[in-house]
């Protein structure tokens, strides 16, 4: 194995995957955010495996990385950060309602429901976003592979088209860390009083 080569072969494959993305939806999940950091809406974020972990960092920047000194700060949570309520769902309900079950508790209208799932066929997901949906929620879903059935129902996809696991997870991370620099820059030049 030639390990130069494969370096050259997954950075080519990110590259790639990043040139594809339709850059007029970054902004409008950086708009999507931002709104919802106006009006003080809820944004709610979840996935599994990988994705979890993602859906984790994403709501630790903005817990901490983006509200830190402001005075006005992002209301985020991360459903699957909470092993208690997923473990009971899961055994005594459905491991396919860990995620929709918890937004029953908690969801708004107007709030803002970020779903990951690389196939895009995340049962559990799907079942949260189209929750979300029918609560009159601004869906998200953040896919790759062909998509999945969550590329068909989500108000806005981010989609890294590619077949490949981990570069569909590398792209996902680069866009919240995308949308945390960027807001981060937006409320350092407009509304964030310090605390």
């Amino acid at each position: 194995m030639n390990i130069e080569q494969e370096i050259d072969a997954f950075f080519t494959k990110v590259i790639q995957t990043l040139e594809k993305i339709d850059k007029s939806r970054l902004q409008q999940f950086v708009k999507v955010l931002i709104d919802a950091y106006q009006r003080e809406s809820t944004i709610f974020i979840f996935g599994n495996g990988g994705s979890a972990n993602t859906a984790s960092h994403f709501c630790g920047d903005f817990v901490k990385g983006v509200s830190y000194g402001c005075s006005k700060r992002f209301k985020i949570i991360c459903l699957n950060d909470n092993i208690s309520a997923l473990m009971a769902i899961a055994n005594d309900i459905s491991y396919e309602d860990i995620f929709s079950e918890q937004l029953k508790n908690f969801l708004k209208k107007d709030d803002v429901v970020i779903g990951i799932s690389c196939s895009g066929n995340s049962v559990n997901v799907i079942k949260a976003i189209e929750y979300a949906n029918t609560a009159g929620a601004m869906t998200i879903a953040l896919c790759g592979f062909r998509g999945g059935n969550l590329k068909r129902i989500a108000n806005l996809v981010i989609h890294a088209d590619i077949d490949d696991m981990e570069v569909s997870e590398d792209i996902h991370l680069i866009v919240t860390h995308f949308a945390k620099q960027t807001i981060i820059k937006w409320l350092q030049a407009s509304d964030c009083k310090m605390s």
